[in-house]
């Protein structure tokens, strides 16, 4: 037994070396570099490849299977003049008897120079198409398998079914200076990964390898370049079908035409898996900068196989976002508030799809504004908005343009206003106003037709105080949708200066020429609030009710106010007008009849009156008001006249009824006789609106009458008196006819 055991062992020591004589025999008087011919028919045959190596083939083969590629390119057999890659060198070796157990046990990788050009041409077709066909098989249907594969033994494929799954035991992969290109002939689009620096420590399944990847990114459409840097540690398991990325450390900076000029520092850190058999991704101890911009966060995603579907949270810390969006080159329009957006801060979760994102139990602080809510972008297609924000208060002046400087025209009109108003007092001695001529409203466009047309957006908001233009709006609530050019406020209310106010509009952009509507409603509203906030000079005051149903058509100020049309009604209630003292000029004209002169020079005051109401009715841009009416103690004021809001003008003819004596007149020549009651007193109107009550004086062509009128009834109570019934009634009417006459 001895004996046959030394046998044993001397013939297995002599087959040992028996198959490193071999081994050495082969690699030392084989040659691969003389069968390249070969070897390359056989890549076109069995892969569809055109392999040319240029360079020598280096081999080993026991106990280490090694092969060293250099200088290699490869094509597709479709397109062979048109190479996808080129190789400066590829050096691997594999353990040889591993192999018959599955096992791969390979030392060191290396790929250096690999310079990977992919492209699809203006058909769309790209030029790596045809690789891993073999020979024969391109016009096959892919549906129909092979005649070899469909005849496959029985029992072969048990016996694949049965095989151990691979195993993989690499000491390291290293490629250096590579490069990735993509070029689209269709769109012109391009896409590079340049500078390629991969290592990694030993590739074992579950366990932790080190990796670290450097490259440089470009595009195109738009022009962008970006470096990275990324670390971490992989972690696999084939057979759970999971992989990791644990520790990442993502960093880099990016640069080019989106950023105008500026660079964007960025950086990501985490622990990253996929989990493929039970359909989830996910990324969490997210941390995150952009520049000064900080954040952490959580993101999940399900259903990668089918439709995929994210959820997380997220957190930014406190920043300033004016200096964030200047740093990464969006420049901000003028605003009237230059320290606007100095603070923002976000905390949200996250729903979306591959189509959608929403922004769930969002709390966005902005400046000095807190809002809660939902924001929600429903269709990345159709850019489908959707906002539904609660805030506890927003100055939104703030942030819109500052107000624009004085144009020609707006300079003309205003130096007619003045020059007008220097000759005018409240007592009415001078004459007249002439009516305004200059156009007061921009022809510049306004609406940005084209984006309006595609807008997709539902917008609810709720703020506790809001101010706009200047307005004061408390508990401001707004309604707003718009789709295909039509674009709704279904709502708007909020009460201001302790007064309501309700709105409806639309606004209708899918003909040429954009078609407005708006419906008014103000309540309670003191009308001097009002014109003070907008600059304006107080005329009148009072509390203002006010229904209005107005269109218009156009795209410029002008257009608009030239076009409109439509119905208002007001009522001022218990109000004054302002620095216009209607009985003083009502005292000048009684004084006048009485021939007598006033004691006392004119006093400039204000008029009370109880109420002042009437209907517009609105024709091309020229409001009629055959209808004013005011209650003045003492007096009933009636107007008919137009506003012509073109040029700001206004032309009206008033009546003022003395309803009796009721107070004191403020001169003795002036007391009201019993023949003044029931008189229409006429005064006419002229001039810009923004006078008011101040453009008014009495019509002099009128009084006369009314003295003419006084002096009839004078004589024919005289007549009355002195013939009494000593001449019949017919004769008495002939007489005070003549003398009326």
């Amino acid at each position: 037994m001895k004996a046959l055991g030394k046998i044993l062992g001397l013939v297995i020591l002599g087959l040992l070396l028996l198959i490193v004589a071999l081994g050495f025999a082969l690699t030392h008087l084989f040659d691969p570099n003389d069968y390249k011919d070969e070897i390359r028919a056989l890549a076109r045959d069995k892969a569809g490849l055109e392999l040319n190596i240029d360079g020598d083939i280096g081999w080993s083969l026991f106990p280490w299977l090694g092969l060293e590629l250099h200088d290699t390119t490869l094509a597709s057999v479709r397109t062979p003049q048109q190479p996808f890659a080129d190789l400066r060198m590829l050096g691997l070796s594999v353990r040889v008897l591993p192999l018959f157990s599955r096992e791969v046990e390979m030392s060191d990788i290396t790929l250096n120079g690999l310079n990977l050009t992919l492209a699809r041409d203006e058909n769309g077709r790209g030029n790596w198409e045809g690789v891993g066909q073999p020979a024969g098989q391109e016009t096959q249907p892919s549906d129909t398998p092979p005649a070899e594969q469909a005849e496959a033994p029985a029992d072969e494929q048990q016996t694949d079914e049965s095989r151990r799954p691979l195993q993989l035991d690499i000491d390291s992969l290293t490629i250096s200076d590579a490069r990735v290109a993509y070029h689209d002939a269709q769109s012109g689009q391009q896409f590079s990964a340049e500078g390629i620096e991969l290592t990694t420590g030993a590739i074992r399944e579950a366990t932790s390898i080190p990796v670290k990847l450097n490259a440089f990114f470009g595009s195109n459409q738009p022009v962008m370049r970006a470096r990275t840097e990324l670390q971490g540690a992989l972690r696999f398991d084939t057979t759970l079908q999971r992989y990791q990325l644990e520790d990442l450390r993502l960093s880099g900076e990016a640069s080019g035409e989106p950023l105008q000029g500026k660079t964007l520092s960025f950086s990501a850190q985490g622990q990253l898996l996929a989990d493929l058999a039970a359909d989830i991704a996910e990324w969490t101890s997210l941390k995150f900068t952009a520049n000064q911009l900080r954040g952490l966060g959580e993101l999940k995603a399900r259903n990668l196989q089918e439709e995929p579907k994210i959820a997380g949270a997220l957190s930014i810390a406190e920043f300033n976002l004016r200096e964030f969006l200047e740093s990464i080159g969006q420049q901000l329009p003028a605003m009237a508030d230059s320290t606007a957006l100095n603070k923002a801060e976000l905390v949200t979760r996250l729903a979306g799809t591959s189509t959608s994102l929403t922004f769930e139990e969002l709390n966005l602080k902005l400046d000095s504004s807190t809002f809660t809510g939902q924001i929600a972008v429903s269709d990345f297609a159709k850019q489908a908005l959707r906002v539904d924000l609660k805030g506890d208060q927003l100055n939104l002046d703030r942030y819109l343009p500052p107000p624009a400087k004085e144009d020609s025209a707006d300079a003309a009109r205003q130096t007619e206003v003045q020059a007008t108003e220097a000759a005018v007092i409240g007592s009415g001695t001078t004459p007249l106003p002439d009516k305004p001529t200059q156009q007061a409203w921009s022809e510049a466009s306004v609406l940005p037709t084209g984006a309006l047309r595609s807008l997709d957006t539902r917008i609810n908001l709720d703020i506790g105080s809001l101010t706009a233009m200047k307005l004061p709006l408390d508990n401001f609530v707004l309604r707003a949708v718009s789709a295909g050019g039509l674009l709704t406020l279904e709502e708007l209310r909020s009460g201001i200066y302790n007064g309501r106010l309700e709105a409806s509009a639309s606004l209708d952009v899918r003909p040429q020429v954009p078609l407005i509507t708006a419906q008014t409603r103000f309540a309670r509203v003191p009308v001097e609030q009002l014109l003070q906030s907008q600059g304006e000079k107080v005329v009148i005051k009072g509390l203002l009710n006010l229904d209005g149903d107005i269109r218009s058509q156009g795209n410029s100020q002008k257009a608009w106010i030239d076009n409109l049309n439509g119905k208002i009604g007001f009522i001022i209630d218990n109000g004054i007008l302002v620095d216009a003292n209607l009985e003083q000029q009502l005292c000048r004209a009684i004084a006048t009849l009485n021939r007598k002169p006033l004691a006392s020079e004119p006093r400039s005051k204000d008029t009370p009156f109880r109420e002042l109401k009437g209907n517009l009715t609105l024709r091309n841009g020229v409001a009629s008001n055959p209808d004013l009416k005011a209650s003045i103690p003492g007096l009933t004021v009636n107007g008919n006249g137009d506003v012509d809001l073109r040029v700001l003008g206004m032309d009206y003819r008033v009546g003022i009824v003395i309803e009796g004596d009721k107070g004191d007149m403020p001169d003795p020549a002036c007391a009201v006789n019993e023949r003044y009651v029931g008189i229409e007193w006429p005064l006419r109107c002229r001039g810009p609106l923004e006078l008011g009550a101040k453009a008014c004086r009495f019509d002099n062509d009128g009084l006369g009458k009314i003295a003419a009128r006084l002096a009839g009834d004078k004589l024919n109570e005289t007549i009355e008196e002195k013939l009494g019934d000593k001449v019949s009634p017919e004769l008495k009417d002939a007489l005070k006819g003549l003398f009326n006459r």
